[in-house]
């Protein structure tokens, strides 16, 4: 199974991603856990261009590409090698961060976009996603305040930020079956049950 982590910033995966882990493994399962942009080697280099506060210049279209570079390299490395042995898959961030991020937050063309991320992953895609979702501007307040890594990403304007967050609730509208939103302004503790409670149901119980 393929379980993806999306978010706006400040939602919380990576550090519910663990513990999340952790409860599947109890559930008796091998289990992965993964990250985006990075992973690998490859993805990782890719990863501290995308992220430099001084690529200031950086084209969407650029954006893109380097992303799904990265992203290719984990599919092909990492994610599609595990899920074939039958291990659980867990990553912080998959392709519709892409579509989030430089779909609705950039306004780059959908449609080409889900061509190039099909391309990419050579069409895997999740068997759940759980979107921990937050209201924006708590959520880069958290970012700023946690002591955290506050990237080029993380520095685009508020507008952007509730792009992004609206682009999400399109995708969960749009695949409902794939998707489970969780409340991530609430206590991490009753993020997690919450989180749990979603992965339980997709096992079936």
């Amino acid at each position: 199974m393929f379980i993806t982590l999306e978010g706006p910033e400040g939602s919380g995966k990576s550090m519910q991603m663990y513990d999340l882990a952790e409860f599947v493994r109890l559930q008796g399962f091998e289990v992965l856990t993964t990250r985006e942009p990075g992973g690998t080697f490859i993805g990782d280099q890719i990863r501290h261009v995308i992220m430099r506060m001084d690529n200031t210049m950086m084209d969407p279209r650029t954006e893109i590409l380097l992303f799904c570079a990265a992203r290719a390299q984990i599919v092909a490395e990492l994610i599609r090698p595990n899920l074939e042995k039958g291990v659980v898959v867990i990553s912080d961030r998959y392709a519709d961060s892409t579509l989030a991020y430089q779909g609705y937050g950039h306004g780059l063309d959908l449609e080409t976009l889900r061509e190039i991320l099909s391309f990419a992953t050579g069409g895997l895609k999740p068997d759940l996603t759980l979107l921990l979702d937050i209201d924006v501007e708590e959520g880069l307040n958290r970012r700023k305040t946690g002591g955290g890594e506050w990237n080029r990403l993380d520095a685009q304007q508020l507008e952007f930020h509730k792009r992004v967050r609206q682009g999400y609730h399109e995708m969960v509208k749009a695949d409902p079956s794939r998707w489970r939103v969780i409340d991530a302004g609430q206590t991490p503790q009753t993020v997690q049950s919450d989180l749990r409670k979603a992965i339980l149901e997709k096992f079936g119980g």
